[in-house]
């Protein structure tokens, strides 16, 4: 620890960005960076140093704004470190000059360590999460809780994993991701990740914010326990009933109050499935449950940041106003190519873009 705090770090975003040329619209990249106290992130990484011995070591913020970066546009680390190194609008949104030296992907294998071995994940999933809460976008009317498997990087080697049955679909080693969200922003509110032989109901306490309204769930949750837990965070269990007494006119009830829970309950899935989809979490890609932890959060930031931003600009046109840029950062490059680098690779051979169509495959 002493070692870490001691260790120099370099000085990076030296050159002056500012007076480049803003363009006409802003970036998504300028956007999300105005959404954040970057200072309060870069507080709780304090001490950090990617670099053991020898040289300084990378900012921590760079770092982690760059893991950023690999979860929106689906890169291994190889991949991230190239292009860090050659795209500017990558270097100016992780604080980089236009001829500074960039990480190479050592220094994110190593800053992931260190985030789990210090637990950092979950302080920066709570810390982002609660400044996204700030801007207003939450409607605060319920809040849906579920859980999802996730397979694991390998059944053969990752020794934490378990595998967990499904009455519909094939058994999965892996891992359980518990998740809350809000009812109608659809945002992450609380994130738990646990071996996937685990009941959905064990982490609802970790997950379950404070006053969540309405709270809808299936019947995983209709025990006495959960909508106990339920209650004594302030909400009203709105849970899947399983049976009912007294003929066909309360079992009638019984199926109209579940055919109204699902209807909103199913909107989780969405949130799953753009994760799953788009945010990395089709499969982990680490071994251990610490590991499974530090992906699962890191992708939760990410999709509450893209998330938060979409709700603000559906705001924005409904008043006619615009959204705060960052000052410090410009992007030069038309939108054109903004629109094409948001689903592109960069070629193994040779420092380019190259626009992937679907049949291309992920590199790990």
């Amino acid at each position: 620890m002493t070692a870490e705090v001691g260790m120099a770090r370099r000085r990076i975003g030296q050159e002056d960005l500012v007076a480049r040329p803003a363009p006409g619209t802003a970036s998504s990249l300028t956007e999300i960076a105005a959404l954040l106290d970057w200072a309060e992130v870069d507080r709780h990484l304090a001490g950090i140093s990617a670099a053991a011995k020898g040289e300084p070591g990378w900012p921590p913020l760079a770092l982690f704004r760059a893991l950023l970066l690999a979860i929106w546009h689906d890169l291994s680390d190889v991949r991230l470190a190239e292009a860090l190194d050659d795209r500017a609008s990558f270097r100016r949104f992780c604080g980089f000059a236009a001829h500074e030296p960039t990480p190479e992907r050592t220094a994110f294998v190593r800053f992931r360590g260190v985030l789990v071995r210090k637990g950092l994940d979950r302080v920066l999933f709570e810390t982002v999460t609660r400044q996204l809460e700030a801007k207003g976008v939450l409607m605060r009317t319920g809040t849906l809780v579920d859980a999802t498997l996730i397979p694991s990087a390998s059944v053969r080697r990752d020794r934490e994993a378990r595998w967990a049955g499904h009455r519909r679909r094939k058994p999965t080693h892996g891992y359980k991701v518990h998740v809350a969200t809000d009812e109608g922003a659809g945002l992450i509110r609380g994130v738990e990740v646990t071996t996937a032989n685990v009941h959905d109901a064990a982490e609802l306490a970790a997950v379950l914010p404070d006053d969540p309204g309405k709270v809808y769930a299936d019947n995983a949750l209709s025990g006495r326990r959960a909508e106990a837990t339920i209650r004594a965070r302030g909400g009203v269990p709105w849970t899947n009933g399983t049976s009912t007494w007294g003929g066909p006119e309360p079992l009638a009830r019984l199926e109209a109050h579940n055919a109204a829970v699902r209807r909103i309950r199913c909107r989780v899935e969405k949130v799953f499935g753009t994760c799953k989809r788009s945010y990395g979490l089709a499969r982990m890609r680490w071994l251990g449950l610490a590991k499974a932890g530090l992906q699962v959060r890191l992708a939760a930031v990410s999709y509450n940041l893209r998330r938060t931003l979409t709700l603000l600009h559906a705001a924005v046109a409904r008043s006619g106003r615009s959204l705060p840029s960052a000052p410090w950062r410009s992007d030069p490059e038309p939108r054109s190519a903004r629109t094409m680098a948001f689903k592109a690779r960069i070629c193994p051979h040779r420092r380019s873009i190259r626009v992937s169509g679907p049949s291309a495959h992920r590199s790990h």
